[in-house]
């Protein structure tokens, strides 16, 4: 009879670890630090020790940098660049031709955010990961919002919400002629109220549920 390794560590009293979800808790302390010196961006991670650096272009200059909790980001005339704590290399967007990029990023201890002229650009500091998503013609932004945990970016089209945990962008279609009244963002939870409807993005699952309002 073949046993598996794993049912012979069962046997003997030994259970694999689980990776555990990251937690959740707020406030963080500010253990990433994002510098410029000389030509070189650099972060520094205290938690681990490390260091990454970037290079700017002989004709980039730096518009605006930052960091808070686990993550940073800079932003220069020519692209966006972004950092973790226990990220192994600086992720970068290139800007587009005919872009604007905006003068600084909204920060959130484990998540940001980076609207242009023409995307919105997410960063996951529970992955690491820059994720992003085109605006579409004559798509406009109306409010952008960032909790610890999550963030959210709302368009006269659509809510565009952003979690660590569950990764990437998470959309939320408006009806047609629904009118936004209100967009709040707690440490893991999204509200954005509508004439309609609420809708709520929660940070574990990455997912927008609605309820209904009842019209007078």
């Amino acid at each position: 009879m073949r046993v598996s390794f794993l049912s012979i560590l069962v046997l003997i009293g030994v259970v694999p670890a689980v990776a555990a979800p990251p937690s959740l808790e707020v406030p963080l302390s500010d253990i990433l630090e994002v510098f410029l010196l000389d030509r070189d961006l650099v972060a520094v991670d205290a938690e681990s020790g490390g260091q990454l650096t970037a290079r700017l272009r002989l004709s980039e200059q730096l518009v605006w940098s930052g960091a808070r909790g686990r993550v940073g980001v800079a932003i220069t005339d020519q692209r966006v660049l972004a950092v973790a704590v226990g990220s192994a290399a600086w992720q970068i967007a290139e800007g587009q031709r005919d872009e604007t990029l905006p003068e600084r990023a909204q920060l959130g201890e484990r998540v940001a955010l980076v609207v242009t002229s023409k995307r919105v650009l997410g960063f996951d500091g529970g992955s690491g990961n820059l994720v992003e998503t085109s605006l579409g013609i004559r798509e406009t932004v109306q409010a952008v919002r960032v909790g610890d945990n999550v963030a959210v970016v709302v368009t006269d089209r659509r809510a565009l919400g952003l979690s660590p945990v569950a990764g990437g962008f998470f959309p939320a279609k408006l009806q047609l002629a629904e009118r936004l009244e209100s967009v709040q963002a707690g440490p893991n939870l999204v509200t954005l109220t509508t004439n309609r409807r609420v809708l709520l993005f929660r940070t574990p699952t990455g997912t927008w549920e609605e309820r209904l309002r009842r019209l007078r």
